[in-house]
C-alpha cells in the first residue's frame, strides 16, 4: 500500500478540507523536490548531505500518510550512514520508485475526492 488512508483521513479531519488539501499539495511538492535532490547528492557523492535530505523526507512522508516512502527513506539514511555504495544505489532507486508511486496514489485520491 502506497498511502496510509487512516493517516490521510486524520489529517483531513484535523482541519478544514481546503487547508488540508493545501498541506498535502505542499508536502507532495516538497517530497518531489527532495527526492530529486537526494538523487543529485548521490550522483555527486555527497553522502552526508544525502543522509540529511533522506531524513527530512521521513517527516514529510509521515505527515501525509506515505508510510512506505518514510520506511524506504529510513533505509537510505542507514545505508548512507554505513557508506555502503551498493546498498545506497539500490535503496535510493527504491526510494525514487516508491516516492513516484506514492505521489501518484495521493494525486489519484485527490482526483476522486474533488
Amino acid at each position: 500500500m502506497q498511502v496510509n488512508h487512516d493517516r490521510l483521513n486524520a489529517l483531513y479531519g484535523e482541519m478544514d478540507p481546503a487547508n488540508a488539501e493545501d498541506v498535502v499539495c505542499r508536502a507532495m511538492e516538497e517530497l518531489a523536490l527532495r527526492m530529486g535532490h537526494c538523487d543529485r547528492l548521490y550522483r555527486k557523492g555527497q553522502l552526508n548531505d544525502l543522509r540529511r535530505s533522506a531524513k527530512s523526507l521521513i517527516a514529510i512522508a509521515d505527515q501525509i500518510g506515505m508510510d512506505a516512502l518514510a520506511k524506504v527513506a529510513g533505509d537510505v539514511v542507514r545505508c548512507a550512514e554505513a557508506r555502503d555504495q551498493v546498498a545506497i544505489a539500490a535503496t535510493l532507486g527504491r526510494l525514487l520508485r516508491t516516492g513516484e508511486g506514492s505521489l501518484t496514489a495521493i494525486w489519484d485520491l485527490q482526483d476522486v475526492t474533488i
